[in-house]
């Protein structure tokens, strides 16, 4: 066995997806293999225990306090799942309970605010047999039947047998008057296996799988026999007590690394947040901006160890983008004042008048009305609707077929989903001159930028083609004051702060009226363009740090999952020198 190995390498290996949770399985399956624990030959062994607990069970029939049992079917070979080292046995559950039961459907009618403790599905743990106690229902029971077959005792092990089987329980000393309904079984062990052992075996690998094997009888359910009959790989009685006290030690030992693993990622995420915050600060000037940046580029490798953490990367890089600090502005661009006075002058839209008079700045790029935000020099905060003209969508009627399967791409909201944050240059549904001859849908240009405003709030695609769209999209077709990649992108990095322009209960939709009062931050025109090509080269890099990572975590994991396997392999050596 190579559980050392494990430990000295577990550095490498912490940070695997899981790593924790696998290492408790890997201690209840040495547990239950027999490698935990060293062997003492001078213990009675697991055989003479059997036969020592089946004569105690034949004296408890003979007195009525148990019923007499059927025999239980044999252990074949294909039960024996590993080989058990000497002095440990094969067994049944049922030869080492005092019996198995569950309880009946006929509860409800007992069901009181006060009483007995009714343990249901809800209160079994998946992971553990602590019980779950934060939500109980009470009953006041019968004097007879249910009331004295399914009374729990302390030491009662509860078994989920429908639903998600193998859901586990054990009522600790001193629980108090409580009792079970037909979901669950309860194994009462007999005096001599109340070592705590058999609720650490069900926890194991090798239990979950005989739960989760295919089961007999109806789907996703756990008959009684089938609990009776579960396989039992069993230790000496002192073992038994050694491997509990073994399990209990390391599993307090996987709760610190646990919590160690949780304290040093929530640092990580808060020097992360921390240093990506001081370059996107308001009050960061471009004086500070450069150590801050050196700071941020010198910490982020070490602190950026989950492919989860590239997405707060991906956003700072926008917010440095649509703020003017992503590349260094050139004096010589033309000014987006002198930009703006040589462009087209686009006449208002439709219902200007009705614009919202609400200001409601976003967080970099857009605001309802003009916000109070400096910019950098030579940029500007204009109207959307200066800069682009605003165009609405429409659905030609679904009743007409002949209006629908020509050869002008008409985009929805799964078309949108499909390519958000890039180009579009086909969709799924195509309509045709007569579908836009009779709907207010329009044939709206190359480059034509696209943002879902209702219903999925926040998709934003640039139209590699001239297409129409439904009427769930505001299309915003650029003049030459603005490059479409670049309003894509202020779009995108503004997302975080969309919900603040959204209204409604249910649905969240920006109207109307916002989009007319919307305004977008103007750069340079070749300042927007050197902007977006950074952030394409940095986004990139985004993708290749996040493949490095998923790869990381891919060889930890394998790393892991061969230091198990060769953990519960024979030491070949040792093998050797015995044979």
């Amino acid at each position: 066995m190579n559980a050392d190995r494990l430990l000295e390498l577990y550095e490498q290996i912490s940070d695997a997806p899981d790593a924790i949770a696998r290492l408790r399985r890997f201690v209840l399956e040495l547990a239950v293999r027999g490698k935990l624990v060293a062997q003492d030959p001078a213990e009675e062994s697991a055989s003479e225990l059997l036969k020592r607990i089946g004569a105690e069970k034949v004296q408890l029939a003979k007195t009525g306090q148990i019923t007499r049992e059927k025999p239980l079917p044999p252990l074949s070979e294909a039960d024996k799942a590993f080989e058990l080292p000497d002095g440990w046995a094969w067994a049944r559950l049922g030869s080492l309970s005092q019996f198995v039961t569950s309880g009946s459907r006929d509860w409800a009618k007992h069901y009181s605010n006060e009483g007995a403790i009714f343990v249901r599905m809800g209160n079994l743990s998946k992971d553990h047999y602590r019980l779950r106690l934060d939500k109980i229902q009470r009953v006041q029971p019968p004097a007879d039947g249910e009331g004295t077959r399914t009374r729990l005792e302390a030491g009662d092990i509860l078994i989920s047998i429908t639903g998600d089987v193998g859901m586990l329980g054990l009522i600790p000393d001193g629980f108090g008057e409580a009792y079970i309904n037909q979901h669950t079984a309860m194994v009462r062990p007999m005096p001599e296996m109340r070592s705590r052992y058999l609720a650490e075996l069900f926890r194991s690998p090798f239990a979950q799988d005989q739960f989760n094997a295919p089961q007999r009888g109806i789907k996703n359910s756990f008959r009684l026999t089938d609990v009776t009959q579960f396989v039992v790989p069993l230790p000496p009685l002192g073992e038994q007590r050694r491997i509990v006290a073994k399990v209990d030690e390391l599993m307090a030992l996987c709760d610190r690394l646990e919590e160690a693993r949780k304290t040093r990622e929530e640092t990580r995420d808060r020097l992360t947040a921390a240093s990506l915050a001081r370059l996107t600060a308001l009050e960061t000037t471009n004086q500070d901006f450069p150590a801050h940046a050196r700071f941020a580029l010198d910490t982020l490798p070490a602190l950026t160890t989950r492919p989860d953490q590239i997405k707060t990367l991906r956003q700072t890089i926008l917010n440095l983008a649509v703020r003017g600090k992503l590349v260094e502005q050139d004096p010589e661009d033309e000014p987006a004042s002198e930009l703006l006075k040589r462009s087209e002058k686009l006449p208002p839209p439709p219902r200007y008048a009705k614009r919202s008079p609400e200001l409601i700045p976003g967080d970099c790029g857009l605001s309802i009305n003009k916000p109070d935000i400096s910019v950098p020099s030579g940029w500007l905060w204009v109207p959307l609707v200066q800069v682009a003209r605003l165009e609405s969508g429409h659905t030609p009627s679904r009743n007409r077929a002949d209006w629908w399967g020509g050869d002008i791409p008409w985009m929805g909201l799964v078309d949108a989903r499909a390519h958000n944050n890039g180009r579009i240059h086909d969709t799924i549904q195509h309509t045709n001159e007569a579908g836009l001859a009779n709907s207010a849908a329009r044939l709206l240009p190359e480059g034509t930028v696209c943002f879902s405003r209702t219903a999925s709030v926040g998709y934003v695609v640039i139209m590699g083609r001239e297409m129409a769209t439904s009427q769930d999209f505001v299309n915003w077709v650029p003049t030459e004051a603005i490059a479409s990649e670049w309003l894509q992108l202020v779009m995108i990095a503004e997302r975080p702060a969309i919900s603040r322009f959204s209204k409604g209960a249910v649905h969240q939709t920006i109207y109307y009226p916002a989009w007319l009062a919307m305004h977008v931050v103007l750069p340079p025109l070749a300042e927007q363009h050197r902007i977006v090509a950074k952030v394409d080269a940095l986004m990139a890099l985004c993708d290749r740090l996040e493949v490095a990572l998923a790869q990381a975590d891919t060889t930890r994991t394998r790393l892991l999952e061969a230091l198990l396997h060769e953990a519960l392999e024979p030491d070949k050596k040792t093998m050797e020198a015995a044979e």
